[in-house]
């Protein structure tokens, strides 16, 4: 790994490390991407970039940057699968990082920081913390304010009584993994709509390892997501929960979490924008019944659910 700050180094001893990052079309965002991780004082050995037959330039301009390319069918695309897939091919990697184009790191250390908890040996993963993009909508701000709080922290199997399935959570957009820990966890599944990330964390933190929250380890990374896109992505996070029902018994129901949020989400934009609640209300209402529809999927027939899905291709 080519580290060049004394910190970054004495954290992750002889670990060698890759950086994956799966792409789609993504040639207006992957230039800033390549230029905030030039700036990265501590580098991975190798840098991957996994590919849905982009129509555009992304594959050249990844090329050009010297990384690593894949090209896949896009149908062949799934969150959980592709990721494994890319796993398995870096068999001599200690640490993966997985991040998305539409991610810009906001500093200099958010590589190194990401990998510090490594230290740690009972470690299996870490995530960082998510900035608003600049210009960010307060909607989608607060999202990421809500999420990514500015302290660290590190969850065990011991929190899940007191945090419930907040406990399991962590995000793909930047997060790290201590290879071997994933594979003995079962890694990512093969086939999955969404939230591949929140079901490795679930067994790794069932399995006694623990998931290190980095605040210092910074991205830009945020979405104002109209009120059809939040129906349909929480469409998809329902439907992950009725295929996953083993998350909601051994760490409790995502609604809970949910009502948290939407009192943090009032109080935020009671303080900075409060012409927005409307807005807000509308937003929460097709968030929870795509949710239910997503959760009870079995009684709709398949086109329906391609209709109603942010991932389309996963329903072919």
């Amino acid at each position: 790994m080519d580290v060049r700050t004394t910190a970054s180094r004495s954290a992750t001893p002889a670990m060698k490390c890759a950086l994956i990052m799966p792409t789609l079309n993504a040639e207006s965002l992957i230039t800033r991407w390549i230029e905030s991780f030039e700036r990265q004082l501590a580098k991975p050995d190798r840098v991957l970039i996994v590919d849905s037959q982009s129509n555009d330039r992304t594959v050249e301009i990844a090329q050009k940057a010297g990384f690593e390319v894949i090209e896949i069918a896009r149908g062949d695309f799934n969150h959980g699968g592709t990721r494994q897939a890319a796993a398995d091919s870096n068999s001599d990697c200690d640490i993966l990082i997985f991040v998305t184009h539409d991610v810009v790191f906001a500093d200099e250390h958010s590589i190194a920081a990401l990998l510090a908890p490594f230290a740690d040996r009972s470690v299996g993963a870490s995530y960082g913390r998510q900035l608003p993009h600049i210009g960010a909508g307060h909607i989608g701000a607060h999202a990421r304010l809500f999420n990514y709080p500015d302290h660290a922290h590190t969850v065990g199997i011991e929190d899940i009584p007191r945090m419930g399935l907040k406990a399991a959570f962590l995000s793909n957009s930047f997060a790290a993994y201590r290879r071997s820990v994933l594979l003995e966890s079962g890694g990512f599944p093969t086939r999955t709509i969404m939230n591949e990330d929140t079901y490795v964390a679930a067994k790794m933190l069932l399995s006694g390892w623990k998931v290190a929250y980095v605040s210092s380890a910074q991205v830009r990374h945020s979405h104002d997501y109209s009120v059809v896109q939040d129906f349909k992505r929480y469409f998809d996070i329902g439907v992950f929960h009725s295929r996953e029902r083993w998350l909601s018994k051994r760490f409790g129901r995502a609604e809970g979490e949910g009502l948290r949020f939407l009192k943090s989400e009032f109080s935020y934009l009671w303080k900075n924008s409060p012409v927005l609640i409307p807005a807000a209300l509308v937003h929460t209402f097709a968030k929870y019944l795509g949710y239910r529809l997503g959760f009870w999927e079995n009684y709709l027939s398949n086109n329906t659910k391609r209709r109603l899905s942010m991932h389309k291709a996963f329903w072919d």
